[in-house]
């Protein structure tokens, strides 16, 4: 096969090296082959119209929301992503600071600023402390698994399940606050599968799973967005290296290669784009999302890859995750919350779930965290993960909107936080803006859910529809995809 055209060198001399997807990845690479002595002749081949693949920074809400990667996570000097934020001054002084990178969260989500029950009450802090001082203590306890030659049990969730029923049976509470406890534990549950991003903690292989490091630091965001950092990556590249518009359909390898423009020279690999061109190279990175090589594992290598690494791509877990993004005329918060956390008292992590997803979709948020506020405007951030998730991508925006307003009148209406009556039915947005394509570049479902659904989110809460909080006067519902170390069969 030869090249059909298309020029793949750049303004280097050396081999030349093609980069498959413009993400933190593909853009890192070239970054960093560019400063490379030999300086290859490169390209990145990026198959939509942007680059920074899940970084994704949006004017919104009167000002930056982000739709993709949201934190630096252990923002301290073994972080390579927050040197490059230090370097191009995209952090605030805190986050810069000495202090904020010595701080030890051991990788953990920090605790919820206020607590709600679904009956409507507040869920005592101590409580909060305690079953949070319990569940992150078993979580460091499954890290240690690492360099034994057998777990105790396949996965995280069966040893977590395993070890809170032996202390649930020590509780001498009465029932009700027993009950309590295993509902917050089970928010603790839900704050765990969006960190793995799976749908159930039974599906995230126990052995692995402490061989994620945690780095020193409190979490931080970037004041002025995520996507600064792609953007100051791409200024440092030369021009036009990045080719956008170009999917690939194949990558062929382990072969000899001819392009007209280099009669006298072979290529071992060559990279043919979804409209016929093709990019002949020596070496191939390859950066697109997991979820891609999983659903064109069968087409996208030709010859196919070794079994060995065929069956990891196949076995490595890709969960989903969203975020919903609701706006507020007036914040029926106090102003010092930074996250709202709900309970769920009915659900418990030693109870399977039999209901289903369109009755109960709602309870797999971790809660909302309150975003900076943009002049007058108030924004609550939502995380959901798993299949209820994925039944959330097939609900309209109404339907979303009206369930998540029922379950916050419901949780926060007998208390002193709501604020104010005031009401409003405008839906001043509609549009859901997902951030990131799903696996083979389809875009997020939005059909209008099954009947009935919105009935459903009708009757969740008994309380008159005067009560705050209002509801909100946008819904912005957007998608990304983590992976999770799992390598269950």
């Amino acid at each position: 096969m030869e090249s059909s055209g298309g020029r793949a060198e750049g303004l280097g001399r050396g081999p030349r090296v093609l980069v498959v997807g413009s993400g933190i990845a593909g853009l890192g690479a070239a970054q960093r082959l560019c400063r490379h002595p030999a300086f290859p002749q490169l390209r990145v081949l990026e198959a939509t119209a942007r680059a920074g693949g899940r970084i994704r920074s949006e004017s919104g809400f009167g000002g930056v929301v982000e739709l993709g990667a949201h934190w630096i996570h252990g923002p301290s000097q073994g972080n390579p992503v927050f040197q490059l934020a230090a370097k191009y001054q995209l952090l605030g002084e805190k986050d810069l600071s000495e202090e904020n990178q010595l701080i030890e969260t051991g990788g953990h989500v920090g605790l919820p600023s206020v607590s709600y029950a679904s009956s409507g009450v507040s869920v005592s802090r101590e409580l909060v402390v305690e079953m949070a001082s319990l569940f992150y203590s078993l979580i460091d306890q499954t890290r240690e698994f690492l360099h034994m030659a057998d777990a105790p049990v396949p996965s995280v969730g069966e040893y977590l399940k395993k070890e809170i029923s032996q202390r649930a049976a020590g509780w001498t509470e009465d029932e009700e606050t027993r009950k309590l406890k295993l509902a917050i534990l089970n928010s603790f549950f839900n704050v765990e599968c969006c960190v793995s991003g799976t749908h159930s903690m039974d599906l995230v292989a126990l052995a692995p799973f402490g061989e994620y490091t945690v780095l020193p630091g409190l979490d931080c965001t970037f004041p002025g967005g995520y996507q600064g950092l792609t953007n100051c990556i791409m200024a440092s590249l030369p021009e036009d290296v990045i080719v956008f518009n170009k999917p690939v359909k194949t990558i062929h390898w382990n072969g000899s290669f001819r392009e007209a423009l280099s009669p006298g020279e072979r290529f071992p690999v060559l990279v043919e784009c979804e409209d016929g061109t093709c990019f002949p190279a020596h070496h191939v990175i390859i950066t697109v999302p997991l979820g891609f090589l999983k659903e064109h594992l069968d087409t996208f290598f030709e010859p196919p890859l070794p079994p060995q690494k065929a069956e990891a791509i196949r076995k490595i877990g890709f969960g989903t995750s969203n975020k919903i993004f609701l706006e507020f005329e007036e914040p029926f918060w106090e102003p010092d919350c930074r996250h709202i956390q709900v309970v769920w008292e009915d659900m418990s992590p030693l109870e399977d779930i039999t209901s289903g997803l369109q009755h109960v979709w709602f309870k797999k948020l971790i809660g909302f965290l309150v975003l900076p506020s943009f002049a007058s405007v108030h924004v609550l951030c939502g995380f959901i993960a798993g299949l209820e998730s994925e039944f959330m991508e097939t609900l309209s925006d109404e339907e979303v909107l009206l369930s998540l307003t029922q379950v916050l009148r419901r949780v926060t209406a007998p208390d002193t936080v709501c604020r104010g009556s005031h009401t409003s039915d405008i839906l001043l947005h509609h549009a859901r803006g997902s951030a990131v394509w799903l696996e083979g570049g389809r875009p997020a479902h939005r059909s209008a859910g099954p009947p009935g659904t919105a009935a459903g989110a009708l009757a969740l809460s008994p309380a008159p529809p005067f009560l705050s909080p209002a509801l909100p006067l946008q819904c912005w519902v957007t998608s990304s995809f983590p992976l999770t170390v799992s390598g269950l069969a």
